[in-house]
């Protein structure tokens, strides 16, 4: 019976070696990482790295499942992403980019009300499975491409895209509340911005860059033209 042991020792030193040192303080983060087990989430070939500092691939081809975007991100990205749009007991989050379900795990816990949206028709079904075995009743798992969003169920109180993009687009930020938050990681490998935006009006936003990381990118947003002389 040393698994169990050796699966919370590997959990805690994630939490105390990875994700403190990381900025992440907030004990409600924190105590949901115990709480919401990572290892349920990641694909049964990879569970040896559910609590290792790197990006999880989610298909079998390893190689697609990285150069499409289809991973789970690194632990540290995830909860400081949490941390800091900070989601409340009252609202409705959206997220983009299902992946194993574990985010929106994590964006439940803190919820009232979550709809993710996942490109790839098989992470959409074994998100659900995953969320369903979790006993994670307040999320709803839509396969739709998510790059527009989902104005027909906005507005939003907070968005969160679960990868990169260069750009944040003005359809996703139309789609937030006012007093809302969107959480992005924005601009091009080796410089990616962790980029936070409050809906301050009707026409207004206020943008914020605090850390900086490197995010696998989300399918079907628009890339920057590159000009070949």
């Amino acid at each position: 019976m040393t698994a169990p042991i050796d699966i919370e020792r590997a959990r805690f030193n994630m939490i105390e070696q990875q994700i403190r040192p990381w900025d992440v303080l907030d004990l409600d983060v924190l105590g949901l990482l115990h709480e919401v087990r990572r290892e349920d989430f990641a694909p049964a070939a990879h569970r040896a790295l559910a609590f290792v500092d790197m990006e999880i691939p989610l298909l079998p081809d390893t190689e697609e499942a990285m150069r499409k975007g289809y991973s789970m991100l690194a632990p540290k990205v995830e909860a400081r992403m949490l941390q800091d749009v900070a989601p409340k007991s009252h609202e409705k989050v959206l997220e983009v980019g299902t992946g194993s379900g574990y985010m929106a795990a994590l964006l439940a816990s803190r919820a009232q009300r979550v709809i993710t949206l996942e490109i790839q028709p098989e992470l959409a079904r074994v998100a659900r499975e995953n969320l369903q075995k979790a006993g994670v009743r307040n999320v709803e798992v839509r396969e739709a491409d998510g790059s527009k969003g989902l104005a027909a169920e906005g507005p939003f109180d907070a968005i969160v895209l679960s990868g990169s993009v260069f750009e944040v687009p003005q359809v996703l930020l139309q789609q937030l509340k006012v007093g809302g938050r969107l959480a992005a990681i924005a601009g091009n490998a080796p410089m990616m911005r962790a980029t936070f935006i409050t809906r301050t009006g009707e026409a207004s936003w206020e943008t914020k860059q605090p850390w900086d990381t490197v995010a696998p990118r989300l399918a079907n947003f628009p890339e920057p033209s590159r000009f070949h002389f």
